[in-house]
Formats: structure tokens, C-alpha cells, sequence
């Protein structure tokens, strides 16, 4: 054995190897689904216990009532939703199209399965759409943090600028309000579930693109505000979170509900003293962060942004009411394979979790590893053949063998 793998060999087994975060910028996003059985709400936790009761597949068991399933998410329970939520996936061009494509992909598998319970047992079961969260990682070094640039302020911060133009994107008639949380290595912003996936593709291809580039302002202080060209309504400012440490821009911190508003009606007074509509504030503030937001975006949702933010294309705010996609999630509003792999390739983060979640061994320094199991998002638990010893590998050093993985061979083989 040579001795870069016995160092290898010695960091997997004593769990060095968890304490590694990842080394790529990554993102991530999340669906919450309120339950409807028999035309009643429900606890999903009360009327399946956990997902094995509907899901056919083996699924490997990531925590509590969290499975991962093959498309490389996860589906969980939690507090009488359902949430479905995407692999971490690295960012560059295309990623959040990425993150579309593989939490819609789950979408699909969870009410596919449902779809066969219901078969099974006679009973109907809707899945009504909740909320969809945004992840993106905050890799700043505690050397260029400082007072002025914890990720706590960065939430603060953000509060002033993402809730309108996420509103264009994301939001509905029935919507109440948009949310940063700072979430320790990680920002997340939360809205309401968006039954297109085209819009929640550019929503998050928006917020990552602002995101990433007001991590790069020299100041989180609420102060630089004043610095730019940004318009910053009069009167708005965001309440504590309710539940969890963060800011909502709830629909009583602005002048008037802006979710009940004409989007082109210029009723808004800014800060700098401009009268100007929603969809002006949102389609300036995109307009400042053109140029960031192109750099992460493909070129379909980049153009799908610029057309909602101009008016040629309809936000769910030019609509009367809410859709009827969001209350049978699956079968009234679904996905169109937007984007093909052959088009689209999967995220190197992906591709290692996607094997890993299969069961298909790894052979690595002359010998076979088989997947069986996770920690967290960033790691995965091995068994090796030839002794049966446990071992744990982050998915960074796993990216530089995905030519190692033996394609076909499933778990248990």
C-alpha cells in the first residue's frame, strides 16, 4: 500500500475525513409540500410513518425520517410537510438549472410513488405547494469576515435587496412574504413554492447570482445601501424571522401588501426620492446585477429573467389569483425535461452522489468500496470488500475517482 493511501486509508477510518467541508462554492434548493388524503389535510408522519411506507424502492437512510433517493436528493418529514430537497451542486454556469432539474426530477419520484400507493390502497393524496428554499454556500474565510462581514449581516443585508425582484419570479397573489436566513456556512432565502419550473429555475439563478456578488462587497453594514444605485423602498424594513434566526419581508413591512399590488403601477417611493412600480425596482436591481447573474445563468433562464423583469413574459403577480398548479403538485404542474443531460450535464457533485445513493461500488488503490450510506451532504460511508472496514470519503476527494465507480454493479453485489 503506498503511503498516500495509507494516509488516506488512516483520515477515512478515524473520521478525519468528516471534518472537511467542501471545497466548492455549492447550492442547493428545497420544495415543502403540505399533504391532502382524501380531500382532508394531514400529517404525512401520521398517515405514513416515514417515506418507505409509499416509496417501492430500496432507499438508503440518510437521518430520522430522511431517505435518499436515486435521483441523488432526499425526501424527509418535517413538522407536517413533506420536503424534498436537491444533492449540494457545485456553482457554475447552469447551476441553478441544475438544482431545477434534479429537486423537480424528485418531485416527480415522490408522486410517482404516490401515485402507486394510491393504486394500492384506494385513497387520493395531493401534494400542495408550500415553499421552496434557496442554499447558497458562504465559504468566507473568518479572516475576511470581521465585524462588518458575518453571515449574519450578509442576511440583513440581502433582506433589502432580494424580496422584490424574488417576488417578480416567484411569488403569487396569495403570498405573504420572502425570508433570509443566515444558516452558518450557508445563506438561505425563502419563498413560496413556484409551480413552474422554469420560474424557480430563474428565481434561483437570480438569487445566487446577487448573492455570490454581494458576498464580494467589502461591507455587509446596511450602510453601502447608500453607496449604489440600488432603489430601497421608503418605509420597508424586514421583521426578525419567526421561527428561525433570520428576516422576513413580510407583507406588513412594506407601505402597502405589494403581493395585492398592480406590479406596473409606479405607487413605491424609494429612499433616493424615484416613484417607481415593482416591477421597475425588481428589473433595476436585476439590471445592477446583470453581469453576475449571467455568469452563473444559461442562456435560456437568462433571457427568461430579462423578458419577466421587462413585462414580456408573466410573473405570477400579473395573474388574478394564485394557479391551481400549486394544489396538486405533480399532475397539474410538472416537469418537461427543460433541460436534458445531453444538453445540461450533470454537476461533478451530482455524479458522485447519484453512484453513491445506486450502490455502485468505487474501486480505488486495487480494491472495492461499497456505498452504504451518508453523512450529511459531503460524505460518504464506505465497506471495503477484501476486510469489511468502514471508511468515510468526502465527495471532493471522491469528484477525482468517478472513473473509478464500476457502472451497474448494485448494492449488495
Amino acid at each position: 500500500m503506498s503511503s498516500k493511501q495509507k494516509k488516506e486509508d488512516f483520515a477515512s477510518k478515524t473520521g478525519e475525513a468528516r471534518q472537511a467541508r467542501l471545497k466548492l462554492a455549492a447550492i442547493g434548493m428545497e420544495a415543502e409540500f403540505q399533504v391532502m388524503v382524501d380531500g382532508e389535510l394531514v400529517r404525512p408522519e401520521d398517515v405514513f410513518g416515514d417515506p418507505r411506507a409509499f416509496v417501492r424502492d430500496e432507499l438508503m437512510h440518510r437521518v430520522g425520517t430522511s431517505y435518499h433517493l436515486p435521483t441523488g436528493g432526499v425526501v424527509y418529514f418535517d413538522t407536517g410537510v413533506i420536503e424534498v430537497a436537491t444533492p449540494v451542486i457545485e456553482i457554475a454556469p447552469g447551476c441553478a438549472a441544475r438544482a431545477g432539474r434534479s429537486l423537480w426530477e424528485s418531485i416527480l419520484y415522490v408522486r410517482g410513488e404516490l401515485d402507486a400507493w394510491e393504486r394500492r390502497t384506494g385513497r387520493e393524496v395531493k401534494l400542495i405547494g408550500f415553499s421552496t428554499h434557496y442554499n447558497i454556500s458562504f465559504e468566507l474565510p473568518r479572516r475576511l469576515q470581521g465585524r462588518s462581514r458575518t453571515v449574519q449581516k450578509l442576511a440583513l443585508l440581502l433582506s433589502y435587496i432580494l424580496p422584490v425582484p424574488v417576488m417578480l419570479l416567484a411569488a403569487n397573489r396569495r403570498s405573504t412574504g420572502i425570508g433570509v436566513r443566515p444558516r452558518g456556512d450557508r445563506i438561505e432565502i425563502t419563498a413560496d413554492f413556484t409551480p413552474s419550473a422554469s420560474l424557480m429555475i430563474a428565481t434561483g439563478t437570480l438569487i445566487t447570482g446577487i448573492v455570490r456578488e454581494v458576498m464580494t462587497w467589502p461591507s455587509f453594514e446596511l450602510e453601502v445601501l447608500e453607496q449604489t444605485d440600488l432603489p430601497v423602498m421608503a418605509g420597508y424594513a424586514p421583521i426578525p424571522h419567526t421561527t428561525r434566526k433570520g428576516w422576513l419581508a413580510k407583507l406588513h413591512c412594506f407601505p402597502a401588501n405589494p403581493f395585492e399590488a398592480d406590479v406596473d403601477q409606479p405607487i413605491w417611493e424609494t429612499r433616493d426620492g424615484r416613484r417607481l412600480s415593482l416591477r421597475a425596482i425588481a428589473g433595476l436591481t436585476t439590471k445592477h446585477f446583470w453581469h453576475p447573474i449571467r455568469r452563473i445563468s444559461d442562456p435560456w433562464t437568462f433571457r427568461l429573467i430579462g423578458s419577466v423583469m421587462r413585462g414580456r413574459a408573466p410573473s405570477l403577480l400579473d395573474l388574478d389569483d394564485r394557479p391551481p398548479g400549486y394544489d396538486d403538485v405533480g399532475r397539474l404542474c410538472t416537469w418537461d425535461n427543460l433541460f436534458p443531460e445531453h444538453e445540461l450535464s450533470r454537476s461533478r457533485y451530482e455524479q458522485v452522489l447519484i453512484r453513491a445513493i445506486s450502490g455502485q461500488k468505487l474501486r480505488m488503490n486495487g480494491s472495492h468500496y461499497q456505498p452504504t450510506g451518508m453523512r450529511g451532504w459531503s460524505q460518504v460511508v464506505f465497506r471495503r470488500d477484501d476486510d469489511r472496514t468502514r471508511h468515510v470519503f468526502g465527495i471532493d476527494y471522491l469528484i477525482g475517482h468517478l472513473r473509478d465507480w464500476d457502472r451497474g454493479v448494485a448494492r449488495g453485489g
